[in-house]
């Protein structure tokens, strides 16, 4: 088996926490707000393709600018903490303060395993070029049975034979 990316899971956890931070009063709103759009681009995983979420690329290349603070999974442990702290003394974000701190610890476990934020790089589409992908014709026709195995058998010429005796009245 593979190893777990942790960075994914608390991405989907963080996201998670952002949006439910966001629903609730004003204060709380603005960091949910921020955590939504810290979390809104996903990372690149080791091994295998990543689906990028709708936007995404728009997200991402505002986060590269930040560099090391949007790389570093530490920095975004302690961050989700720091906001979770707060959020923690009023009953209404009890939800997202959870989400939160979850998020936080496993940010905390993907960071101490050597994960970090790589954004989804898009390929360049290559098109294809008009002479690649018109082909020839077969230069030969399909291959066909012996010329006695295409005769059509006596039982075939006068058509089906009925097993059953038919009397008419």
């Amino acid at each position: 088996m593979g190893q777990i990316e942790w960075a994914m899971w608390a991405n989907e956890q963080a996201l998670a926490a952002g949006l439910t931070l966001f629903l609730d009063p004003p204060p709380r709103s603005a960091a949910g707000a921020f955590v939504c759009l810290l979390e809104y681009p996903r990372s690149k995983r080791q091994k295998g393709s990543t689906m990028e979420r709708c936007g995404q690329r728009y997200m991402t290349a505002v986060l590269k600018v930040f560099g090391p603070l949007t790389r570093n999974y530490y920095i975004r442990a302690i961050l989700h903490a720091a906001l979770a702290v707060p959020a923690g003394f009023l009953l209404s974000t009890i939800l997202g303060t959870v989400c939160l701190g979850i998020a936080s610890g496993i940010y905390l476990l993907a960071a101490v395993r050597g994960e970090e934020w790589r954004p989804i790089e898009q390929k360049p589409r290559e098109r294809p070029h008009m002479g690649d992908t018109i082909k020839q014709p077969p230069s030969n026709p399909p291959p066909r049975p012996p010329a006695d195995a295409r005769r059509k058998q006596p039982a075939e010429v006068g058509g089906q034979v009925n097993p059953i005796p038919v009397e008419a009245e």
